[in-house]
């Protein structure tokens, strides 16, 4: 019985992507996959090949490399932890409808309402700050008060918090080419970049084992 209870308990310790698998279930696991990943896989293929096609002539040969090798990376992310898809794209509409309310004027921070108080790159991060507290207040109160539905919140809150700060990321690096082509720079270029960086990617991997 304590072997049955053990290894049940490590199976409900596991991440979500491992117990994806169902017992007897001995399909490969590209079999396994649904028509959700496929299309999953095909948008990130067709967005890619969008951006070389209309834009390789101002990227060099790192710059085509490192998109080309991204994408096999984030099909397997997402294929391997579902909830990421959802994620990606819910990353991708915001950094787009900002570029779309930006309409090339970087001044439009300051004025645009969604801009200002939402998808500019710093109100967006800004909010990834408070959700990340807010996350934390309710983490604690799940653990100290033994609440399912504190951790819950918490955790719901995280995820919020982790797309406006990839949103905010993704929206600073098309900023910084409004201000001038030679400014332009992939949004991991300075401290303050790496470190929102840092705290999305600590935050995902505690998303990822809690899952």
């Amino acid at each position: 019985m304590a072997s049955v209870a053990a290894s049940l308990h490590r199976r409900l310790r596991a991440p979500a992507a491992v117990r994806s698998r169902e017992p007897g279930d001995d399909r490969s696991f590209l079999a396994r996959l649904s028509v959700v990943d496929w299309l999953f896989a095909l948008a990130l293929v067709v967005g890619a090949g969008h951006a070389l096609v209309h834009y390789h002539a101002r990227m060099d040969d790192y710059d085509k490399a490192v998109m080309i090798g991204t994408v096999p990376a984030l099909i397997a992310l997402g294929w391997r932890w579902k909830p990421a898809r959802l994620m990606m794209a819910s990353i991708a509409v915001l950094a787009l409808l900002s570029i779309r309310i930006y309409q090339g004027d970087l001044a439009r921070a300051d004025s645009a309402f969604f801009l200002k108080y939402f998808l500019s790159s710093q109100s967006a991060i800004l909010w990834m700050s408070a959700l990340f507290v807010l996350a934390t207040i309710f983490y604690w109160i799940g653990l100290l008060a033994r609440s399912a539905s504190g951790s819950a919140i918490g955790q719901k809150l995280t995820w919020v918090a982790v797309l406006m700060g990839f949103t905010g990321l993704m929206v600073r690096w098309y900023e910084s080419y409004l201000i001038g082509a030679d400014v332009g720079h992939i949004p991991v270029s300075n401290l303050y970049e790496v470190f929102v960086l840092f705290s999305l990617i600590t935050a995902l991997l505690y998303l990822y084992y809690e899952g």
